[in-house]
């Protein structure tokens, strides 16, 4: 179960700063950045508390300058002047510096947490895993939209994170400097009630503390629903992207379905959920705005109405009052600093808990490493051997119990068997990429596996022919000579064109590219499934016939999952995987001869 979704129990205040303080502490306690990032992080920390200090300087300027306008004193008015003019020009420089580092450190600071989740999604397949994890019972419940998580939520979690936490010690900075000011400004409060004559000092303060209190939690109570609103924003949004890149992808297949109005349909429900979800939102926001921008409002004229009294009975002057509005204005806004930024805060939670449970499932997909021992193969020239194999579905059904096999070099084996018997299930687990497996394999290290569906990157054709490795490896004639090899020849002059190759090139074309990727690396072992299932049967023939003479030269084998009976004349040995009728694990059935 994902505990961070919205419908898990909320978690308590200290619960989320632990969370947010475990996303945060790698980068700023262990990265190899940590001392230039606590160096321009203490850098912002002085800028802000400069900013404040000028604030100050402008509150005490405040009394002066309205004074020398209450008196109508003309020497002093312009000398504040100029000092005014000095302190803003001091609080703009400030005030730039303050920016562009902050804006420099969410920047590393994204980009460093970028590179590190990517490199963790990336390796040892957990990218792949995750996936899986959706069909399993036994993997930890797999994080929605793994690819939002890393290119959005990071962006958000950072920018939010330095905007609210530099806010929040900006008022608490802010509340600490003037609330002495207004303390000592706003007098004593003298009331009789019942009989009884009483005194409130620092009463500006006590009211401004109340104030906020009361509008804390209000708001809390008014704008608590957005934290889960937002969650469920950003995977409803998602999902939507999602499907339309799926639409995109298999464009040419749902328009021979003739599938437009199912897909259409389907980005409806989607997309609908996006609206329903953000309508909620927006009522939500609606109710918190509207007491938000009452209590703003309210707080204007709070002080000149509390303070009108004495000013009118000549206990102050214009400057002292003003000076009071000022600074029970900013002790006011610091007090508010969690109403103002409830909506962020809002969404700067719901971003922790997608990042939190993303980096959950990684670290728990990290300890399940797997039950099958697979190791290099040993042995000169070295051979296939597995032993008490068994393979199971993600959902915990098995397909192969206690199986042993052996591929020695020189051998050519065709594996058979009805859809859903396993035999793509063997390869992935002979690859070392599927989990829910356990037993012994000996993969002999130069071996090379070719899915019925290749991956096809966008970009230069020589770099979708290297696939993985870089085209620079290679020369043009050796590039040009595979793709003419694998029946590719209109292709060979055109490896620096870039191109969406997936969706340009047929089915059939991109098999015969991933053949030509065979025939350009010349692996000792290969492992085809359904490799030329979008061939004809001429060109079947030919590339099958390269395949194998050249994985004999290089001293290996060819195991190879087809259905066509004529794939057959190019394997030794035959496999077959045989369901048994009572539902158990498939068993293997060998025979010897011609396919």
């Amino acid at each position: 179960m994902d505990t961070t979704s919205p419908t898990a129990p909320s978690p308590t205040l200290s619960q989320t700063m632990r969370r947010i303080g475990r996303l945060a502490a790698p980068y700023f306690l262990r990265s190899e950045e940590r001392w230039k990032a606590l160096g321009m992080l203490l850098a912002v920390v002085a800028l802000n508390l400069g900013t404040v200090y000028m604030l100050v300087l402008n509150n005490q300027w405040y009394a002066r300058f309205y004074d020398a306008l209450q008196e109508k004193n003309q020497t002093v008015f312009w000398r504040e002047i100029i000092v005014f003019c000095e302190i803003a020009a001091a609080y703009i420089v400030m005030a730039i510096l303050k920016f562009y580092l902050t804006q420099l450190l969410q920047l590393r600071w994204r980009a460093w947490m970028t590179r590190h989740y990517l490199q963790r999604w990336m390796a040892d397949n957990t990218f792949y895993r995750l996936e899986l994890a959706r069909y399993s019972r036994q993997l930890h419940a797999p994080p929605d939209n793994p690819d939002q998580r890393i290119q959005e939520d990071m962006q958000l979690f950072t920018d939010y994170t330095m905007a609210l936490s530099m806010g929040l010690l900006n008022a608490v900075v802010t509340l600490v400097s003037f609330v002495g000011i207004l303390w000592t400004l706003s007098g004593t409060f003298s009331f009789t009630l019942g009989g009884h004559d009483f005194s409130i000092a620092g009463s500006m303060v006590w009211l401004a503390l109340a104030y906020c209190i009361a509008g804390t939690v209000i708001t809390h109570y008014i704008g608590r629903p957005l934290i889960g609103l937002n969650f469920m924003q950003q995977r409803y949004e998602a999902d939507f992207r999602h499907h339309l890149v799926r639409v995109r992808e298999y464009s040419e297949a749902i328009a021979l379905d003739h599938g437009d109005a199912v897909e259409h349909r389907q980005l409806g429900r989607r997309f609908g959920a996006v609206l329903g979800n953000y309508l909620s939102l927006i009522r939500k926001q609606k109710n918190l705005v509207a007491f938000t921008a009452s209590f703003s409002q309210a707080s204007v004229i709070f002080a000149f109405i509390v303070q009108a009294p004495r000013f009118f009975s000549g206990a102050i002057e214009l400057g002292q009052m003003m000076q009071i509005n000022s600074a029970f204005g900013r002790v006011q806004d610091a007090l508010s600093w969690f109403v103002d930024n409830y909506d962020r805060v809002a969404v700067w939670r719901a971003t922790a808990d997608r990042l939190t449970s993303f980096e959950a499932a990684m670290q728990a997909h990290a300890r399940d490493t797997g039950a099958l021992q697979r190791v290099p193969a040993e042995g000169s020239p070295p051979s296939l051997q597995a032993s008490d194999l068994s393979i199971a579905l993600p959902d915990g059904t098995p397909l192969l119990e206690g199986a042993s096999l052996a591929v020695r070099p020189g051998d050519t084996v065709l594996l058979q068997g009805p859809s859903g018997s396993g035999k793509s299930t063997l390869f992935r687990t002979l690859a070392g990429i599927w989990p829910f497996a356990r037993g012994r394999a000996q993969v002999p290290a130069d071996a090379m596996f070719i899915p019925q569906r290749p991956y096809v990157p966008d970009g230069p054709l020589r770099d979708a022919l290297a696939y993985p490795e870089p085209a620079e490896r290679y020369g043009d004639a050796e590039l040009q000579q595979a793709l003419r090899d694998a029946l590719l020849p209109a292709l060979a002059e055109r490896l620096d064109e870039s191109d969406a190759w997936s969706q340009k090139l047929s089915g059939g074309e991109q098999q015969r590219l991933a053949i030509a990727r065979v025939l350009l690396k010349k692996p000792a072992w290969l492992f085809a499934d359904e490799a030329t299932s979008a061939l004809d049967p001429t060109a079947e023939h030919s590339l099958y016939q390269r395949m194998a003479a050249q994985t004999m030269a290089a001293g290996g084998a060819m195991v190879s999952i087809a259905h066509r009976a004529s794939v057959g004349e190019h394997h030794a040995q035959r496999w077959t995987l045989v369901p048994e009728s009572d539902g158990a694990p498939a068993r293997f059935r060998m025979a010897q001869g011609q396919g």
